[in-house]
């Protein structure tokens, strides 16, 4: 039986699906000028300029961040302020596509963040999904959500590892076991016999990072004599324990 969140998936895929087949691909003209409206938008951050924000957006709009955070306009006006000397921002609309369906427009884009904070330079990259409807001959802002792109993190030195010490196999289930494996020093995990081996990279002692598009955390527990016991796969903030078997 699929649960919640697989039933959720499934509406969403088919509520994109029906609108796939009643929406065309919007004119070029149209995209272009939607990117434009949201790069306004999101110039409009660093300075802590509301005017744009005042302009474009519906007075009804919902604004989703990277953290599920909801918003209205009046809420994501209130909080524009110019950044802190010493941080600066910016932001780039990469790989855009629109889609037109009669007064409303959908835009799908890939913003790059490039951000200063205080001499340490970031970089995040967003999926976002914007919703624009057509009110007095100007396309408004009525719905954005963004999710961040997972992206590899900077490779940390972590002395002292003992990758022999995690190989083994780690049971959560009836017939559902994963596999941990050294490989010229480099530890690996397969969540199925014969599965691909996804690359673990170490944040710290008895903690690593899967390669995988999720980089979800992988906990190591040892017992009161040292010995690794247990791995929790740590995933959208729910943890997935497993106990070694050998």
């Amino acid at each position: 039986m699929p649960t919640k969140r697989v039933a959720a998936t499934m509406l969403v895929l088919g509520l994109c699906g029906a609108l796939a087949a009643h929406a065309g691909e919007a004119p070029t003209a149209l995209r272009d000028e939607l990117v434009k409206t949201t790069q306004r938008l999101m110039d409009a951050l660093p300075v802590g300029d509301k005017t744009p924000w005042e302009q474009s957006v519906t007075d009804d709009a919902v604004i989703i961040d990277e953290f599920g955070r909801v918003a209205s306009k009046a809420e994501t006006i209130a909080s524009l302020h110019r950044f802190p000397t010493g941080v600066t921002g910016s932001m780039e609309m990469r790989d855009p596509h629109a889609w037109l369906h009669g007064d409303s427009a959908l835009l799908s884009v890939e913003q790059y963040e490039r951000e200063s904070y205080f001499g340490q330079s970031f970089v995040v990259r967003y999926r976002s999904l914007l919703t624009f409807v057509r009110q007095g001959g100007q396309w408004k802002l009525a719905g954005a959500q963004d999710v961040t792109i997972p992206t590899a993190p900077p490779t940390l030195d972590v002395p002292g590892l003992m990758p022999g010490d995690y190989a083994g196999t780690y049971r959560f289930a009836p017939g559902r076991a994963w596999t941990v494996s050294v490989d010229h020093g480099a530890l690996g995990v397969a969540t199925r016999q014969g599965g691909p081996v996804t690359t673990l990279q170490p944040v710290a002692k008895d903690v690593f990072m899967g390669a995988d598009d999720e980089r979800n955390l992988l906990i190591f527990q040892r017992d009161e004599r040292g010995r690794v016991t247990t791995l929790i796969e740590r995933r959208k903030f729910n943890d997935l324990k497993l106990s070694k078997e050998n």
